[in-house]
């Protein structure tokens, strides 16, 4: 699948909407002055809380290279909560912002791979034997929040590993705002009576992001992550979207499971910061 310009800023602009409303959500949780979200060059600078995976600036590169003093503002900001800042970006972007970020002090640190697939034409289903796929009800939230906080906390072994480790309970805070205000969309897969595993996806410009997926260990090679993948997939299409995109770390089993899938890496992102 080829990755336009054009369709990589889409996919930003979806992944900047993402930051920025679970990041008001925190705020809004948090009360008073907490946190920020900032537009800049066609992205967003955000700060949810401390040590939250969405304090980060994302979506740059699409609308132009900001001026120094839109980068003076934000940097002032995430020093009053003595936060680095952390700058996501894509490597289909004016190249023009990594001279700036470099010029500045940024330091590059590691990378993440963005992948697609078309959804024009319906995924087949995928229905292992025993596993059932169905939206996830208000009074089973506790549940797959145990059960998606504790895929992050234990990330890919193979493959690049991420710069970033998250504190179980931050992963819990940042998923409340994102399923709460971001219209993420939350999904289990019940295996033998019990919910063995869960997923999230958000719908938004024609682009489904999938936002985390996780089997509990007793039920794991029984294809529930087949089975989550493909009743997104499925929904995602018959909503109207004509690609779904996942974030993976560079050589990672994730990255190699969904490529198996029929994935195809889009773009990278370049993680910087000062």
């Amino acid at each position: 699948m080829f990755c336009s310009v054009e369709l990589g800023a889409r996919i930003e602009r979806v992944e900047t909407e993402l930051i920025a409303t679970g990041s008001a959500a925190a705020n809004a949780r948090l009360g008073g002055e907490a946190g920020f979200v900032i537009p800049i060059g066609g992205g967003v600078a955000s700060f949810a809380d401390m040590g939250s995976p969405l304090n980060k600036v994302a979506g740059l590169g699409f609308a132009g290279v900001p001026d120094a003093d839109e980068f003076d503002a934000v940097e002032k900001q995430f020093a009053v909560r003595d936060t680095p800042v952390q700058v996501e970006l894509a490597h289909l972007g004016d190249p023009g912002i990594a001279e700036l970020l470099t010029g500045r002090g940024y330091r590059l640190i590691s990378f993440e791979n963005v992948l697609g697939i078309d959804l024009t034409d319906a995924p087949e289903p995928v229905t292992p034997a025993g596993v059932e796929v169905r939206a996830s009800g208000t009074g089973e939230f506790d549940i797959w929040l145990d059960i998606i906080a504790d895929g992050f906390a234990h990330p890919d072994t193979q493959g690049v590993a991420s710069h970033e480790e998250f504190p179980r309970e931050i992963i819990a805070d940042a998923m409340r705002d994102l399923t709460a205000a971001a219209g993420v969309q939350r999904y289990v897969a019940v295996h033998e009576d019990a919910i063995a595993g869960g997923a999230s996806m958000r719908m938004s410009q024609g682009v489904a992001q999938l936002t985390g997926a996780a089997t509990l260990p007793a039920h794991r090679r029984h294809g529930i992550q087949s089975a989550l993948l493909s009743a997104r997939l499925t929904e995602a299409a018959v909503a109207g979207c004509d690609i779904a995109v996942i974030t993976t770390q560079p050589g990672s089993k994730s990255q190699q499971n969904a490529q198996r899938r029929g994935f195809s890496l889009l773009y990278t992102r370049a993680i910087l910061v000062k």
